[in-house]
């Protein structure tokens, strides 16, 4: 898959999950709750606000790559057997992939926060290559 592919991916799987929370909103919104209190609906029309304005949205994607980089270290304690009860439960291929899952992840997260993300991450991955290697680019 080229650059091109990967970013243009990241931008389908990006799209997906704001589909996804539009329609669980609207599902939410279409149902009748006749038994409901003042403070009920008060309650979940902040919810909903909440959910409408991206910034839950935009902390959910950031909290899951804490999942996802918990899932790499359980894959790497069950690769290489450090849980004697357990034993060897991973191989190195789920290690890989796991780590694959944090990247996709962050991406999605960028994307979220940062329309232009593709370009958010060029630039800073040209400053920390020049930081690390001292290849003079920019």
């Amino acid at each position: 898959m080229a650059d091109e592919d990967v970013w243009d991916a990241i931008d389908r799987l990006h799209d997906w999950l704001d589909a996804g929370r539009t329609r669980e909103v609207r599902t939410h919104d279409d149902r009748t709750h006749d038994d409901r209190t003042h403070d009920d609906r008060t309650r979940e029309n902040d919810d909903r606000a909440r959910a409408n304005d991206g910034r839950e949205e935009l902390l959910l994607r950031i909290l899951k790559l804490s999942e996802e980089v918990g899932e790499v270290a359980r894959a790497v304690i069950g690769a290489t057997g450090q849980n004697p009860r357990k034993g060897t439960t991973h191989t190195w291929d789920d290690v890989r992939s796991e780590l694959c899952d944090v990247v996709i992840t962050g991406l999605v997260a960028l994307r979220t926060l940062a329309p232009d993300a593709r370009e958010v991450f060029t630039a800073h991955l040209a400053g920390v290559t020049d930081r690390s290697l001292g290849t003079g680019r920019s």
